[in-house]
């Protein structure tokens, strides 16, 4: 039996198809949430210490919301005809998250870490935002709802290890 679909070339014509540096930018936030999420599954097994079970949840929280993120963005990227990579060895060469410790870490320290690789990843869509705008604001609504999460995500998380009155946040770099 023929199949007679593919007999002919198949033709589609979207109304708006990503350029490179849209691809590119949608990528570089792609790899950041892949990354996020294997650091907090990572985390979420590792964890040892003082409020071991709110963080261990708080981190089921971080997961799901990497994970749907980066489904997200990487299906997004294929509506407008763009190839996501979500390959280990693509994330692991691209991300912009520091490497998470292996073995068992404090939570004290885990909650250090996991808040920097939020805010890390946010980071990654605030950097690249304007551009995706200037091209698809779609995208860039997309990029809003990834802020807006992962920024509360940081926040709440954050709060564990902060002391009232004595506590304030540096820059990732600073």
């Amino acid at each position: 039996m023929t199949d007679i679909a593919h007999a002919t070339k198949h033709v589609s014509r979207p109304a708006f198809k990503a350029t490179p540096a849209l691809a590119a930018n949608l990528q570089a936030v792609l790899v950041d949430l892949t990354d996020l999420h294997l650091q907090g599954k990572q985390a979420h097994w590792n964890i040892v210490g003082p409020n071991f079970r709110d963080l261990h949840l708080a981190l089921d929280e971080v997961v799901a919301a990497a994970r749907d993120f980066a489904d997200t963005v990487a299906e997004r990227m294929r509506a407008l005809y763009a190839v996501p990579d979500g390959r280990s060895s693509t994330v692991s060469l691209n991300t912009s998250l520091a490497e998470f410790p292996a073995g068992e870490v404090m939570t004290s320290e885990a909650i250090d870490l996991i808040v920097d690789s939020l805010y890390r990843t946010a980071g990654t869509a605030r950097r690249v935002h304007d551009d995706v705008d200037a091209e698809d604001p779609t995208s860039a609504d997309i990029l809003h709802t990834v802020l807006e999460r992962l920024e509360q995500l940081a926040w709440l998380i954050d709060a564990e290890n902060r002391n009232a009155t004595s506590s304030e946040p540096r820059p990732i770099n600073g």
